[in-house]
């Protein structure tokens, strides 16, 4: 029998949803390990999807995506970005992890090294893996409210890096990236000749400053920009992102999509436009429930002793758990969930630097968020 090619079988899995699995196979758990906003994509939205349906609208559409969903984007990338993008730069995805797979293809070859952030995504190391190339964690740590080190960050260059992963406001963290951070980073690149990938997904969350997209800080075209639909508008299963490239690239992504998905389904792509076009206070009351559970929750965490990372965006607590840990948050948090029915996601999931940690989704319901929290073992008190 055939074996797999080897790097494959090195790839590493999920943690987050290795928790989640086992989770699932124990009725009356409370959920808090997965990024799924508690919101059900409004009516206007879906009704879109469905006459699409009833249409008949399921064939072939062009690689790129409807022309009404990409001049959606467009409108709103200039609207709310200031960012000033031709058509032929919007590529829609299936969900940001195809957009996010797209950038580091383009990108990478079998070899090259990318820098990620850890704690970070899960994806971002499974993506290198897959292709071939190395992923390169750059720390971030406690001691700086998780914000990069650029000098320590820079000294990770190596002639065989290309490029740098971005993602801010922060999953897991629940942190951003300021504005002079994000120069830093955009001149880091510019020096050392890197590609900058740059990952928005929670882009409507945050929670102080205003969110920054690093392309408007790009003035050579190293910046690939990523979206999702998914967090925003509550639709995670529709599976619909997109992919802001540099000018000049049509070409090369027509060959590339259509070797890959061909295409996003149309229904799904007439739901994101309705969703982009159509009024937007569904956004504004979901940012308004998760600004006031993580409100709720941090005050239940500040009063049992619990220390955490202060929330500037997405839906996420990022808390310290390393007194009773012991060194192995996964293996805590297998049994957190075995003996009080609680799942949440081991830090050591999105990175070494995570060791201690986990991360809690607040996108719930609120009681169950609150009783969820409640469970986790406080530290002694001095």
């Amino acid at each position: 029998m055939p074996e797999i090619a080897p790097h494959v079988a090195r790839m590493p899995g999920s943690g987050v949803r290795h928790i989640l699995e086992r989770a699932l196979r124990r009725p009356g758990t409370i959920i808090l390990a997965v990024g799924e906003p508690g919101e059900v994509a409004g009516e206007r939205i879906r009704d879109a999807a469905s006459q699409a349906w009833r249409e008949g609208a399921i064939r072939y559409t062009p690689n790129g995506g409807i022309p009404a969903l990409r001049e959606a984007i467009r409108d709103k990338l200039a609207r709310e970005n200031a960012l000033d993008v031709d058509l032929e730069q919007i590529w829609v995805t299936v969900g940001a992890t195809q957009a996010l797979h797209l950038a580091m293809a383009l990108t990478l070859s079998q070899g090259d090294e990318v820098l990620v952030p850890d704690p970070g995504y899960t994806t971002f190391t499974m993506n290198a893996h897959l292709l071939q190339a190395t992923p390169v964690p750059y720390p971030l740590r406690p001691g700086r409210a998780f914000q990069p080190d650029l000098a320590e960050l820079e000294s990770l260059v190596t002639p065989r890096t290309r490029g740098i992963i971005v993602n801010t406001p922060s999953n897991p963290l629940g942190s951003t990236f300021d504005r002079p951070t994000l120069e830093a980073l955009i001149a880091l690149a510019r020096r050392h000749d890197l590609w900058l990938i740059s990952d928005e997904v929670y882009e409507r969350f945050t929670w102080g400053e205003r969110h920054v997209s690093p392309a408007t800080l790009d003035d050579d075209g190293r910046v690939l920009s990523v979206f999702s639909m998914s967090k925003t508008y509550a639709m995670t299963g529709a599976r619909v992102g997109w992919l802001v490239t540099p000018p000049g690239w049509r070409q090369t992504m027509l060959r590339v999509q259509e070797s890959v998905v061909s295409c996003v389904d149309e229904p799904s792509q007439r739901a994101a436009a309705e969703a982009l076009t159509g009024d937007q206070a569904a956004v504004g009351r979901s940012a308004a429930h998760y600004r006031d559970n993580l409100a709720a929750a941090t005050a239940l965490l500040d009063a049992r002793g619990l220390r955490y990372l202060d929330p500037t965006g997405a839906f996420y607590l990022w808390i310290d758990v390393a007194h009773v840990s012991g060194g192995d948050v996964v293996a805590w948090c297998e049994r957190f969930l075995d003996e009080e029915g609680v799942a949440v996601a081991p830090g050591s999931a999105f990175g070494a630097s995570g060791e201690g940690w986990i991360r809690v989704c607040v996108a719930s319901d609120r009681d169950e968020l609150l009783e969820g929290l409640s469970r986790i073992p406080a530290p002694a008190r001095p």
